[in-house]
């Protein structure tokens, strides 16, 4: 799999994605999302291609105090091969290049999968609450 940014040409694609692996919410509009990071480190919105097909996609961003990733996808007939682990490497790549010493993620709570994936890299249950205040309706 070749990682590499996200180009606008790749949207129709990456929103499916999203779509088939169950990541989009009525409250949270993909298209607006995609917008959004366009606008702040783009650089760190990566997809993963095989044969011209996005297969992969996740967003990362860093504040200087701590980096966080959202929309981890990859496709669910390539899943436990391995893409989701070369995404994540290549996100904690340059993370480490800018300087980043550590990374937050969220994963909803039904969600065991997940939470099993990010155990196995390493990621541990942080002693925090995690809340939110919605600035603008999608």
């Amino acid at each position: 799999m070749e990682v590499r940014p996200f180009q606008e040409a790749d949207e129709a694609q990456v929103v499916d994605l999203w779509q088939r692996c169950g990541l989009l919410r009525p409250w949270n509009d993909p298209h607006k999302d995609i917008a959004r990071k366009l606008r702040v480190q783009r650089d760190l919105f990566l997809v993963g291609v095989i044969d011209g097909a996005i297969v992969a996609a996740a967003m990362a961003g860093y504040d200087g105090h701590r980096a966080w990733v959202n929309y981890l996808a990859v496709d669910p007939s390539q899943q436990r091969g391995g893409l989701g682990r070369q995404m994540m490497d290549e996100i904690e790549h340059r993370l480490r290049h800018l300087g980043c010493p550590k990374i937050n993620l969220q994963i909803r709570s039904d969600n065991l999968a997940a939470t099993r994936f990010y155990a196995k890299l390493g990621f541990t249950e942080d002693a925090a609450i995690s809340m939110g205040k919605r600035l603008e309706k999608d």
